[in-house]
């Protein structure tokens, strides 16, 4: 049986690990998405955009934490409230971290790399009054629509006019958290509002 010369030539390749497919091959391949933006750019909207999702898993998880310890004598709609918050903070998730992987650069891995890059605070305490619930989680959204707004601003410095539109809702969604936790933290006035 003849060998011929491509196959010779392929089995050295093989052999070293540097054949087409092969694991190593795979593991150094980029990950780089074609873009008419400009890498610098890609890079900047990146780092911000990770930012951003660092701090939604790390808003989405505290809103998980108080929906789960509720108590008093508001806790089905607190409990409620905050079930249907979460879950539309955790819908950013997928969003952000593709968005991110569409303009070519890498994404979260990790929750360390969640805990290394969150601005939202975590609070474990083994128990918080439900109004400071509300109130934390009324600072920590504010605090989510300013840092969409600065990651906004880079996504328009580099003309990336994708994510900036997808700033805009999230911005609006987290704004309208904000109204929902105020409104529903306000003590009562002795006609009943």
């Amino acid at each position: 049986m003849k060998t011929t010369k491509a196959a010779k030539a392929a089995k050295p390749a093989a052999k070293s690990g540097k054949a087409k497919g092969s694991v190593a091959a795979r593991r150094t391949a980029t990950l780089a998405t074609p873009s008419d933006l400009k890498t610098a750019g890609t890079r900047d909207i990146a780092a911000a955009m990770n930012d951003v999702l660092a701090d939604v898993f790390a808003l989405y998880l505290k809103t998980k934490n108080f929906h789960w310890h509720m108590s008093g004598p508001h806790f089905r709609d607190y409990h409620l409230l905050l079930d249907e918050q979460a879950v539309q903070i955790y819908a950013m998730v997928d969003l952000i971290a593709e968005r991110i992987r569409k303009i070519g650069q890498p994404t979260l891995r990790s929750i360390g790399d969640i805990a290394r890059r969150q601005r939202i605070l975590d609070n474990d305490a083994e128990y918080v009054e439900p109004g400071d619930m509300l109130a934390e989680l009324q600072e920590d959204n504010k605090q989510l629509a300013t840092s969409l707004r600065e990651a906004h601003d880079v996504c328009d410095e580099h003309r990336d006019i994708a994510t900036a539109s997808l700033i805009e809702n999230w911005i609006d969604e987290t704004e309208q958290r904000t109204w929902f936790l105020f409104e529903a933290n306000r003590r009562s006035d002795s006609t009943g509002h």
